[in-house]
């Protein structure tokens, strides 16, 4: 009877030995599980992130393509095949992606350090500022570039003006180094700022645009009918390449001066939806980088998401 209940008690106990191991088995295959599903997750979202990353710089490539392009085709020697660089959106295929590319040479638009004060009043106008803002807004452009402490007599900003507005840092009284100065010009807020600043640059040295690539905006602050001339430039003569239409020759609405630094918008499109924009402001030749045939003013890309 003794040696049946040591059997039976060595039978329980090899039992619970038995499922206390399989237990412990089970927790090891849920661990692994577990271990496993969790690597295959990790490596699936890197595989996404490298997906999205290889997306973003093949876009941001072909949108530095669609610069480098254009820049072929403004001084191509063939007047049938360039592109006139007057703001019209030019459609390219550069391998599987899309591109579509603004040109705008910089003598086109209203330079904020040379341009008068009723030229810039009449742009500010025309983008939509109403009359009294637009004309303390102008004198404060004036006011900032100006080194005199007067202040424009239609209104402006000096020390003064912008130590009242709680502005500590006042008037520049120096020229414009960027567009992006007009951001502190007293008077300017965002939503103006992003109006004007398609119109106006800081590297044409010129006190009147150059009504051959000026934008209608422009165009109507010059007191010309900028949209009879826009449409009458993007009517092109096939044979000569020029545009065609009863253009006055004086005013220079045909040929333009080139002065060979262009501001150029390039966005990019892939087949998956990818995007990528590049806005650059470039000079033709004299670049400091050996291999360039341009010199970088201003730079921002960026891509944005499917």
């Amino acid at each position: 009877m003794r040696g049946a209940r040591v059997r039976r008690s060595r039978a329980r106990a090899c039992t619970r030995t038995r499922g206390a191991a399989l237990l412990l088995v089970l927790w090891l295959i849920t661990l692994l599980t577990a271990l496993v599903g969790g690597f295959a997750l990790v490596a699936r979202i890197e595989a996404l992130q490298g997906r999205v990353l290889a997306s973003g710089a093949a876009a941001q490539a072909a949108a530095r393509a669609g610069l480098e392009y254009a820049l072929t085709r403004v001084d191509h020697a063939d007047p049938r095949l360039q592109w006139r660089p007057d703001g019209s959106p030019q459609a390219w295929q550069f391998g599987a992606a899309e591109v579509e590319v603004m040109l705008v040479d910089e003598n086109g638009r209203v330079d904020l350090n040379h341009a008068d004060y009723a030229l810039l009043e009449a742009l500010l106008r025309r983008v939509g500022v109403e009359a009294a803002p637009a004309q303390r807004m102008a004198g404060a452009v004036v006011d900032w570039r100006d080194p005199d402490p007067l202040t424009q007599p239609a209104g402006g900003g000096e020390d003064a003006d912008y130590a009242s507005a709680g502005l500590p840092y006042g008037a520049k009284d120096a020229p414009f180094e960027s567009v992006a100065e007009l951001e502190q010009v007293l008077g300017f807020t965002p939503e103006v700022y992003d109006l004007v600043r398609p119109h106006v640059t800081v590297f044409s040295g010129r006190a009147r645009p150059d009504a051959a690539f000026a934008s209608a905006e422009v165009l109507d602050a010059m007191g010309m009918d900028g949209a009879q001339v826009v449409e009458a430039r993007r009517q092109v003569d096939p044979v000569t390449g020029r545009p065609l239409g009863a253009l006055p020759s004086e005013t220079g609405l045909v040929v333009g001066s080139r002065s060979g630094t262009y501001s150029i918008r390039s966005r990019a499109r892939l087949a998956d939806g990818r995007e990528s924009e590049l806005r650059a402001v470039v000079r033709v030749g004299g670049s400091a980088v050996p291999g360039m045939a341009y010199t970088a003013l201003q730079w921002e890309e960026g891509a944005s998401p499917r």
